[in-house]
């Protein structure tokens, strides 16, 4: 006849045993038998409240999916004669993106014949980079896809601002001017 391993509520060992008496026990204490770690030998049972024990990994499950940042990749189009309003413009919603903690893809297409000239689209994204260096860091350079000039800019991780260390009695005692009459 199989036998397991149990333990209570608390943690503490009730000893090796058949199944049939371990459930026993279970129910005198108005709990349930729950397998813990079905490959060892004799597998491990604990006896606790099943329903409270689910109720509180969906409780932790919960406060954890809470904590969690998504992070997104957010896009912004330019073409090579975006005028001076239309790139501050976006170069705002860039930096409200940033400061959230989302990635910024900046595009610059190119049509027709404005693909001979590359340098615009590489003196755009350089503008954007500089403007944005405050809450951002560059994750991949300028490079081209197909018609496109794309650069990918992360967010700047804010570093803590370290404490200030207060002088020590005997510092402050010595800065203080003397008293002379």
């Amino acid at each position: 006849m199989p036998e397991v391993r149990v333990i209570d509520q608390h943690g503490g060992q009730l000893g090796v045993m058949t199944p049939g008496q371990a459930i026993a026990i279970a129910r005198e204490r108005g709990a349930d038998l729950v397998e813990i770690v079905p490959t060892a030998n004799p597998p491990v049972c604990k006896i606790i409240n099943f329903g409270k024990f689910k109720y509180e990994l969906a409780k932790k499950d919960k406060i954890q999916k809470k904590h969690q940042h998504v992070s997104l990749l957010k896009e912004l189009r330019f073409h090579s004669n975006t005028d001076t309003h239309d790139f501050d413009f976006k170069a705002r919603h860039a930096h409200r993106f940033l400061s959230e903690g989302h990635k910024v893809k900046a595009t610059v297409v190119f049509k027709g014949r404005e693909i001979t000239y590359k340098e615009k689209g590489e003196e755009l994204l350089g503008r954007l980079v500089e403007r944005l260096s405050d809450v951002s860091k560059v994750d991949q350079p300028a490079h081209m896809e197909g018609r496109s000039m794309i650069v990918i800019l992360a967010p700047e991780r804010k570093k803590k601002p370290e404490p200030k260390a207060e002088p020590t009695p005997a510092a402050a005692t010595a800065t203080k001017p003397q008293d002379v009459h």
